[in-house]
């Protein structure tokens, strides 16, 4: 299966999600590819410190000059796509071959804005197709003070939205990301009863529920 993870504008976490998904994949025995077609490379270089670091397993990510399009046609397994509109162009190819777009958003209705315009562009591109990928939203970044209500207006804000699907799983602003990047780990891998790691593996079963064991599912 072909997953995009991407939004429209940036800073939506788009490469922390897609490297814990691809450890966390690796982990369960999948033969799964990512790759970076985001010109910044943050899932590139965060690749290279878990190589560097020595964890395994080491996850493979693929740069856009390695002919993307052929090794998502040939790979027999799970691919991860991250790519953002920097790369317009490389992210219409993707969504093109995609079976589903996983769509981070932050808590403000700038993303709202920014998601609800990602969705027609994703309809657009696939207007052509006979199966329309699924697209699937998620909170990412949420705020964890219960006084802040932001969070909960965007995700009512988003239910409202046509042609999409709303995750239950919500993944907070936690320092345990920041930390994972520079250790080139998941968060399940730094602690994996932590409520970083807890939040992922929820969203992991969300999207996987064929691999989750029964505790990821609750």
């Amino acid at each position: 299966m072909i997953t995009v993870i991407g939004n429209l504008k940036g800073g939506c976490g788009k490469s922390t999600i897609t490297f814990n998904l691809a450890i966390w994949l690796a982990g369960k025995g999948e033969n799964v590819v990512a790759f970076d077609l985001d010109p910044q490379s943050t899932l590139s270089d965060v690749a290279e410190v878990r190589r560097e670091e020595g964890v395994m397993p080491v996850i493979t990510v693929f740069r856009p000059e390695s002919n993307p399009t052929k090794i998502m046609r040939e790979h027999q397994g799970e691919v991860l796509v991250d790519v953002g509109a920097s790369n317009l162009w490389a992210m219409r190819q993707a969504i093109a071959m995609a079976q589903r777009i996983l769509v981070p958003v932050p808590p403000s209705q700038a993303d709202v804005w920014s998601t609800a315009r990602f969705r027609d562009i994703i309809n657009e591109t696939v207007i052509n197709r006979k199966e329309r990928p699924e697209i699937l939203l998620f909170i990412n970044r949420a705020d964890t003070h219960p006084g802040i209500r932001e969070s909960h207006e965007t995700e009512g804000a988003l239910a409202c939205l046509a042609g999409v699907t709303l995750l239950s799983s919500k993944i907070c602003q936690r320092t345990a990301y920041r930390r994972s990047f520079s250790e080139g780990r998941a968060v399940f891998e730094l602690s994996a009863g932590s409520k970083a790691a807890r939040e992922f593996l929820g969203l992991a079963a969300q999207l996987y529920p064929e691999l989750a064991p029964a505790q990821e599912k609750e």
